[in-house]
């Protein structure tokens, strides 16, 4: 069964990365994740043009004072999570619109709770046991950003965030369910929920 979210490399990749060698665990982990915050995105902030994904919503980095005030109307949970990087209990997870709680089987899009980009269908959701919302991939590969997170030590994980944002929804891990065989392992209180045959709300 999936280790909850404080987990690191499962045991495909850890063999990976042993026959690697050379490079340190955290390091090489990182760099097989990958991160989504690519070229593309320094070139689009030095042109000062907007960064449109794939999907077409604008996820130029917001500034961090239009983030806070976004994020200041959300309850004090769902704050701490996602601009202080605070971890829900599992088993716990409501949204931050309190329309869905971390296990509901609803069908619908799960958006984030600040710029109301879309994140994740539940398509793409699975049980994982952890207690917080899982899913296998995001809507929109662009519609996150992958980052080292150290803030345990001794412990490499990789962090997930909004994009457009930049607020922090959980991590993510190598031990999903078949097509990605990742984990993207989330709070629900960084999210809102939108039931299917609902239309999205315009982003911020």
């Amino acid at each position: 069964a999936p280790a909850a979210c404080s987990s690191g490399p499962g045991p495909q990749r850890r063999a990976a990365l042993a026959a690697a060698g050379g490079l340190g665990l955290g390091a090489l982990w990182s760099t097989l994740m990958g991160n989504r915050a690519s070229a593309e995105e320094a070139g689009a902030a030095a042109t000062g043009e907007p960064r449109v994904s794939e999907s077409g919503y604008n996820v130029t980095p917001l500034p961090r004072s239009e983030v806070k005030e976004l994020a200041s109307s959300l309850p004090r949970l769902s704050q701490d999570v996602l601009l202080r990087e605070a971890t829900e209990r599992p088993f716990s997870g409501q949204t931050a619109d309190k329309s869905a709680q971390h296990n509901t089987k609803a069908k619908g899009t799960w958006i984030s709770a600040v710029s109301n980009v879309p994140l994740f269908s539940s398509d793409a959701k699975f049980e994982s046991g952890t207690g917080w919302p899982s899913f296998y991939a995001p809507v929109d590969e662009q519609h996150v950003t992958l980052k080292t997170d150290r803030s345990i030590p001794f412990m490499t994980r990789t962090e997930v965030l909004d994009a457009r944002s930049g607020t922090h929804l959980g991590h993510v891990f190598d031990d999903g369910p078949a097509p990605t065989g990742m984990r993207y392992c989330l709070n629900a209180a960084a999210l809102k929920f939108v039931p299917e045959g609902q239309e999205l709300p315009p982003q911020k």
